[in-house]
């Protein structure tokens, strides 16, 4: 090889390095932050996060655009969304400056009693089919948020997602994997294999994917409103296709539902005011641990440390007991709220971590009683900003769907106990246990950060690790999402079940913790394993008030885009 050839290779492999070069966001960040001043929206796929961007461009607000992105990720993300799922929301309105929390979930029917499931010898709400189908309270929530803090009409927020499900769009890689994995499962219920697959096969990576029958469920609310779907054709067809399949659900729930507006709960973390919605959601399980963690000097902890996993296992330990006992429905079984989250309880509570030996059996708080998914998010030119998480639960549902509506009806019935005296017991016209959590942060009473991370108990596990990362840590956002996660399993018994450890569980290690870090774990008593997932999907949008921006981060472990303009 002559000079001149070398000298050329050598320039190319200098270049290559220069350009491959990390400057920011060391050692995780996958790609830079999204920095924009108009408008940011961060979804789990990239032409949702478009479609909520164009909505904010055509004078759309924050809400405005978190219902389209929305729409459209229940017909391009129907593996962990849908219109037959449930959603939370929590809004920060610029004008009053003050957070606004939405319960939009469903009840189980009024007809399917606990006496019921005992007559047949059932031990646990089955996962799929009728049984664990509860009233889908999306649509409810898209247009309570609506009404409340929209700017233009329904129609055209959801014009979007109804042209994409008539025209197509291609499927994305991720999708198609797990749209894969439902198929087998979930293909022997009726209306499945004929609204959600093409020859009885899942849509590959990068086929063309149309769901006309979703598009017409679409336009019936965008002409109709909320009642087009919780009083008229397509609650009779829900309702008559759920009794046809021997399950409950019926007319009279649907026209029934309500969704409720709430009020956050905080707790404040080295100064920043981090919020939750109340039960019967798992949000406060992150206070709870985030309360327990304050009491640690993380300035001398590093990030990824034995120390730093092992205290955050113990604190998940503790809140996670608290939560099987005492997490439930608010109008069945009141959870203490405020005793829970009190600085003094997670003091007492704190005593029972050891620094040199973790846990095997932990029992929750005493007090007497009078207890997959997707995540965006979204802000607006004028300051307003919107944490939203929806779901159908386990992946793309019960499997039950419907004829003609192309939508899957969710499975959150499966999260309710069958024995009596829990607070979490099944009864009719109760509202579930909830795995599904968004949260926000403010600073000095403005606000600061809008975020969710994705995925049954890795969920309040996740909120505490991103809250760490960025105040902790010192992070940048994308870098917080980026960093590997830890996820504590306690035990074998499904989310939401009286279930107490009592062999100290597993430690879930994401790749990027290192070996001592593992030994260390071992060597203090815990169960450690490597393992790809669940870790979860992010997606976080930071107001940084100084310059005027919003700052977008997006999972880099799914297909998710934060954009903004």
């Amino acid at each position: 090889m002559t000079r001149l050839a070398l000298a050329l290779l050598a320039a190319v492999a200098t270049c290559a390095a220069q350009a491959g070069d990390r400057i920011t966001g060391k050692p995780f960040a996958t790609r830079s932050e999204v920095i924009a001043r108009n408008g940011m929206v961060a979804t789990s796929h990239p032409l949702a996060t478009q479609v909520g961007v164009d909505v904010l461009k055509a004078g759309g607000s924050a809400v405005d655009a978190a219902i389209a992105a929305n729409a459209a990720l229940g017909l391009m993300e129907p593996t962990g969304n849908g219109v037959g799922g449930d959603l939370f929301a929590i809004v920060w309105d610029a004008k009053t400056k003050k957070l606004y929390g939405y319960n939009g979930s469903g009840r189980s029917p009024k007809a399917l009693t606990l006496e019921w499931f005992r007559q047949h010898d059932y031990k646990a709400i089955p996962p799929t089919g009728p049984l664990p189908v509860s009233v889908p309270g999306a649509v409810d929530g898209w247009f309570a948020l609506h009404q409340r803090f929209g700017k233009l009409p329904m129609k055209t927020v959801l014009k979007p997602a109804i042209t994409y499900a008539r025209e197509g769009f291609p499927v994305t890689e991720l999708i198609a994997h797990y749209w894969a994995l439902s198929v087998p499962k979930l293909g022997t219920y009726p209306g499945f294999t004929e609204q959600f697959t093409k020859d009885g096969k899942a849509p590959a990576k990068g086929e063309i994917w149309k769901n006309p029958n979703l598009a017409s469920t679409l336009q019936a609310l965008a002409d109709g409103g909320r009642d087009a779907f919780y009083k008229g054709r397509i609650a009779h067809t829900i309702a008559d296709y759920v009794k046809a399949n021997e399950g409950f659900l019926s007319y009279e729930d649907l026209a029934a539902h309500q969704g409720e507006w709430v009020e956050p709960i905080s707790t404040n973390y080295r100064g920043y005011d981090v919020w939750e919605l109340p039960p019967n959601g798992q949000g406060l399980a992150a206070l709870q641990m985030l309360n327990l963690l304050e009491g640690y000097d993380f300035s001398t902890i590093p990030f990824g440390s034995v120390e730093h996993v092992h205290l955050f296992a113990e604190a998940k330990k503790l809140a996670f007991e608290d939560r099987a006992k005492f997490y439930a429905d608010p109008a069945f079984a009141k959870a203490p709220v405020e005793w829970l989250l009190s600085k003094e309880y997670a003091a007492e509570r704190r005593k029972r971590i050891s620094p040199d030996k973790a846990m095997k059996a932990v029992e929750p708080g005493t007090h007497k009683l009078d207890g997959d998914t997707i995540y965006l998010t979204t802000a607006d030119k004028d300051g307003n900003m919107v944490s939203l998480i929806q779901s159908n639960y386990r992946g793309m549902g019960s499997g039950m769907a419907p004829p003609g509506l192309g939508f899957i009806l969710q499975d959150r019935g499966e999260m309710f106990v069958l024995e009596e005296g829990h607070a979490n017991t099944y009864a009719p016209g109760k509202r579930p246990f909830h795995t599904i959590i968004p949260a926000f942060v403010t600073k000095g009473g403005e606000p600061w950060l809008s975020f969710g991370v994705m995925g049954g108990d890795m969920q309040p596990q996740g909120h505490v690790e991103i809250v760490m990362n960025l105040i902790d840590f010192g992070m940048n956002l994308q870098e917080a999402g980026d960093a590997p996660r830890i996820q504590h399993e306690g035990s074998t018994s499904p989310e939401g079940q009286a279930a107490p450890m009592t062999n100290g569980g597993w430690i879930d290690l994401e790749s990027g913790f290192p070996y001592e870090t593992v030994r260390g774990l071992m060597q203090k008593g815990h169960s450690v394993r490597y393992a790809d997932g669940p870790y979860g999907g992010y997606q976080a949008i930071l107001r940084d008030a100084r310059n005027g921006t919003f700052v977008g981060a997006s999972e880099s472990r799914k297909d998710g885009q934060a954009a903004g303009y």
